[in-house]
């Protein structure tokens, strides 16, 4: 018996030491990626400058083009992230804080993002691999229910997130395997221009006081950054654009610009805008703000 009870002792203390391993090797593989994610760019960089910064799902990733502001003088990065919400976007900010960045005007969407206070278990998980490294995540996801286990236990959040931070995504990262996400500056185009759209239906959205909002201003006000908070366009076919308006009354500051373009030949789907409708919301969003530094 006792034999057996030491070779149970013996098999879980090789469980704990092979989990431990494994910990170390994929955080070090992530630690030394900078070329995967708009994430791992982000925490392995620091001393940045930037004039403009753009942040928000997948409606500033695809609505954005950093060319048109940075043709006019301009040193932009697009941040927007696909599947994104609010609190994500206030983390990516408190990360550019930490890494020293020096952002003077940021671009934030909130239109569709707002209706919620909840997170994105998808972007969450690419933020996991530097929750030991960084005190700023550790803070973001402080209270969250699983904390004590992500920070703690071996290996837990990669097999937690394996779908996005597992083997096939570390295996990937430590040949230095290139994505495009940080392609023209973070823009990603969407080239298709469908003949008809499918109206969205808003009428179940609802804006409320956002927490993540309320901490990307006390960040830019403490920052000296100028934020400028916006919507960004819908098809015209959209159900229940009252939305938008809806939008202002609770925060008047924020600026509508979901009108700003709205032809059916600009937009991929009625949520987003392909390649050319990109380009004139941008155009609008920089004549709206910004003059020319230099000669285009």
């Amino acid at each position: 018996m006792k034999k057996f009870i030491q070779f149970i002792f013996k098999i879980i203390a090789i469980l704990i030491l092979t989990l431990v391993l494994l910990d170390v090797l994929y955080t070090v593989i992530y630690l030394n990626s900078n070329s995967r994610t708009k994430i791992d760019y982000l925490y392995n960089s620091k001393d940045k400058n930037y004039d403009v910064v753009f942040l928000g799902s997948s409606r500033v990733n695809n609505h954005f083009v950093p060319k048109i502001f940075n043709d006019y003088g301009y040193k932009t990065f697009n941040f927007g992230l696909t599947r994104s919400r609010l609190e994500e976007s206030s983390l990516m900010l408190k990360m550019m804080v930490e890494r020293n960045y020096k952002i003077k005007n940021l671009i934030l969407q909130v239109d569709l993002n707002i209706n919620t206070n909840d997170h994105s278990e998808a972007i969450r998980s690419l933020f996991m691999p530097y929750l030991q490294q960084s005190k700023t995540i550790r803070n973001h996801y402080k209270n969250i229910s699983e904390y004590n286990q992500l920070l703690y236990v071996p290996f837990y959040r990669y097999m937690n997130y394996d779908a996005r931070i597992g083997f096939k995504e570390a295996f990937n990262t430590a040949i230095h395997k290139k994505t495009n996400a940080l392609d023209n500056d973070g823009y990603y185009p969407l080239m298709k221009n469908q003949k008809k759209l499918i109206p969205a239906d808003l009428s179940k959205y609802y804006p409320k006081k956002n927490k993540a909002y309320e901490e990307i201003k006390i960040i830019c006000k403490k920052n000296n950054i100028n934020l400028i908070a916006i919507t960004t366009p819908m098809c015209k076919s959209t159900i229940n654009r009252e939305y938008f308006d809806q939008i202002k009354l609770i925060y008047p500051e924020i600026r509508n610009f979901e009108n700003a373009v709205t032809d059916d030949k600009y937009f991929a789907s009625c949520g987003h805008l392909n390649n050319k409708g990109a380009i004139e919301f941008t155009k609008v969003i920089f004549s709206s703000y910004f003059k020319p530094k230099e000669t285009h």
